[in-house]
């Protein structure tokens, strides 16, 4: 009675979490947000509407339209011809002819995806890979021939970070970037659209600058200046109402303004070192409102639309973040042409590198001023040491030791020596990786990068600073790009060939089997759900060679039935009552099946250890299916045969 309790307690959890992540699948739909416009045959406007949430999938406006939203990025603009519904026909007052089609515009305002399930549900997604969704899978090879080792090793580790950096700026969902073998990279990129921008962009020359970061004062007229524009201009833009739905509340933003204003009073000129203190100094630049209680009390009477830049950055750290929530939205306003005009004149934002150790995490924002103060050019070598002597902030810490050329060196001198308690921003490819403070004056063209580091911290900011100085170009040796299209037909092809697959097997159970064909069946039905609810969970990709290691395990989970249902059938041959049959079934045939099951497991891992891409992508959904198999064809099946056994003495077996 106890082993059945923990059996059906296994059997419970594991459906509950296979329903938890395939619900929000299933009631999942997707909204492109656009502002629509119909002109007639005479190019004349007859109906348009702004901001309408349209439903992919709902096929409104036909399937030339649908088509074209469904591929559109934002801030595209499609234009069709197609007849128009009969509930935006009625509403036209304009005379039209109906038997022909109607001219259709579209500008694409943003994307959304919503799930009507309550909001404790995951909201995870089933991820889809390269070749399903569309998208450019590239090799690069970093020409490395004529290097030592250790410059190689560097100039790969360099290239690496470089592609890392640039690839974020796509905006790209899940990339995949990993260094195969001593001198490639892969790098995939699903759902990019335009795939020579990424090639030439990837491709191109690092570009490592210093620039100053701009003062408090500067800093807030550039938030006040892009505050108002917006204010003014919120009509213009559909997206900044939704920047006014997620604003936080009048107490939030006056925490971080008071935040803001203490820390414009914190400085550090305790050292003679260029040093990095981004955890602990103060990064107090932004004062997004009022510093006064009259100010605050003005505040509360305006209109509102008012801070729509400034809320979307908060405190966190003592750091100015913009969280992933508000990144596109972020990155929407600061790369608008109009808003770029409003910016003063000398001011740049710029973003900070994604935290490795969080990719998802909050960004940091830096405002800098535009003029470039040196360049890679300047830069000799930048190593990683261990401190020495009795200084604190080095003994015993790693640290990043600068030196610079003859030219660096003065420009150095006179930027350190002109900029003290300033600080300088290193920037490689427009995203700031460092800030460190300038505390003194630095002749010598030597300097050093200190603070609270990991070693593997002070590894990434040496690998930075010499990536912009890398001899060793970058060559693309391998591309492929998949059209979105090709994509939807894979997945119509795969999801075909696994429901013939399903099909045909179980047809086949039920006609060998009978009724024990169908219970078979149904753990063939839980075993697919399985799989890919597990895929949701571990946020793996599903891949059109992983959609073939589902269609293998249909056949490996039956397989497990086909053994056990041999060996009852053997038992029952013999004269064992249908309870021991099933006993002695199962018992006998468990071994075969973990025999067989384990050597397959072990060569998915092997796969997935050495493979890449789309190996990988096999290797996940084998191992899984696997797994799944084993559970639903031993664990699942046995429970609904001692439950029919038990409800009632049976003398047969419909096997």
């Amino acid at each position: 009675m106890k082993k059945n309790w923990f059996r059906t307690t296994i059997i419970a959890v594991v459906f509950l979490v296979t329903i938890y992540y395939l619900l929000p699948l299933i009631a999942q739909q997707d909204y492109v947000v656009c502002d629509v416009e119909v002109f007639n045959q005479d190019g004349e406007k007859i109906y348009e509407i702004a901001g309408k949430e349209y439903e992919v999938g709902s096929n409104l406006y036909g399937t030339e339209f649908e088509n074209a939203i469904y591929n559109a990025n934002i801030n595209d603009t499609i234009r069709v011809q197609s007849d128009l519904p009969d509930n935006i026909l009625r509403s036209i007052e304009s005379e039209i002819d109906y038997t022909q089609p109607q001219i259709i515009t579209a500008e694409v305002n943003d994307k959304i995806s919503r799930v009507t399930l309550p909001s404790w549900f995951t909201d995870k997604q089933l991820k889809l890979g390269l070749d399903l969704q569309g998208g450019m899978h590239l090799v690069l090879q970093v020409e490395t021939e004529e290097m030592s080792n250790k410059a190689a090793e560097s100039a790969v580790k360099g290239a690496l970070e470089i592609i890392r950096n640039r690839v974020d700026r796509f905006g790209v969902s899940e990339p995949t970037i990993q260094r195969i073998g001593d001198n490639r990279i892969l790098v995939q990129l699903p759902g990019l659209r335009n795939a020579s921008r990424a090639k030439e962009l990837i491709g191109k020359t690092a570009q490592l600058e210093f620039h100053l970061v701009a003062k408090n004062e500067d800093l807030k007229k550039t938030v006040d200046a892009v505050d108002e524009y917006l204010q003014k201009n919120y009509d213009k833009y559909a997206y900044l109402k939704k920047i006014e739905e997620k604003k936080e509340d009048r107490a939030e933003r006056t925490a971080v303004e008071e935040t803001l204003m203490e820390s414009e009073e914190e400085e550090d000129s305790s050292s003679d070192l260029l040093e990095e203190k981004q955890e602990t100094e103060k990064e107090a630049q932004v004062d997004t409102a009022a510093a006064t209680e009259e100010e605050m009390a003005e505040e509360d009477t305006e209109e509102p639309k008012e801070n729509l830049f400034s809320s979307l950055v908060s405190i966190y750290q003592n750091m100015i973040v913009v969280t992933p929530e508000h990144l596109p939205l972020f990155r929407k306003i600061i790369s608008n042409p109009d808003v770029q005009e409003v910016i003063p004149s000398g001011i740049q934002i710029v973003l900070g590198k994604v935290n490795p150790e969080d990719p998802y995490g909050a960004r940091p924002v830096y405002f800098l001023y535009d003029e470039v103060e040196l360049t890679g050019a300047d830069l000799k070598s930048a190593d990683v040491r261990i401190g020495q002597g009795m200084d604190p902030k080095i003994s015993g810490k790693p640290y990043v030791s600068l030196e610079f050329n003859n030219e660096g060196a003065r420009i150095f001198s006179n930027v350190t020596g002109q900029n003290i308690g300033e600080r300088l921003a290193i920037v490689l490819d427009d995203v700031v990786h460092s800030a460190p403070r300038i505390n003194d004056k630095i002749r010598n063209g030597s300097a050093m990068i200190t603070g609270n580091f990991e070693m593997s911290e002070a590894k990434d900011v040496s690998i930075v600073l010499n990536a912009g100085k890398l001899p060793a170009p970058v060559n693309i040796i391998e591309e492929r790009t998949v059209g979105p299209s090709l994509g939807s037909d894979s997945i119509d092809a795969g999801f075909r060939a696994a429901l013939i697959g399903l099909i045909l097997v179980a047809l086949f159970m039920i006609i060998y089997y009978k009724a024990a064909g169908l219970i078979a069946d149904f753990a063939l039905i839980c075993n697919v759900l399985i799989i890919m609810a597990f895929l949701t969970m571990l946020s793996a990709s599903l891949t059109l060679p992983g959609i073939a290691g589902i269609i293998l395990t249909i056949g490996m989970a039956v397989d497990a039935n086909v053994l056990i249902f041999e060996r009852i059938r053997e038992e029952l041959d013999s004269g064992r009552t249908v309870r021991t049959a099933i006993d002695n079934g199962y018992r006998r045939a468990i071994i075969t099946i973990a025999d067989a099951n384990i050597t397959t497991l072990i060569t998915a891992i092997v796969l997935y250890q050495f493979g890449t891409g789309p190996i990988r992508g096999f290797a996940v959904t084998l191992s899984l299916g696997i797994l799944s198999s084993m559970f639903t064809a031993i664990i699942v099946t046995r429970a609904i045969f001692d439950t029919f056994v038990a409800r009632k003495p049976r003398k047969k077996l419909s096997i």
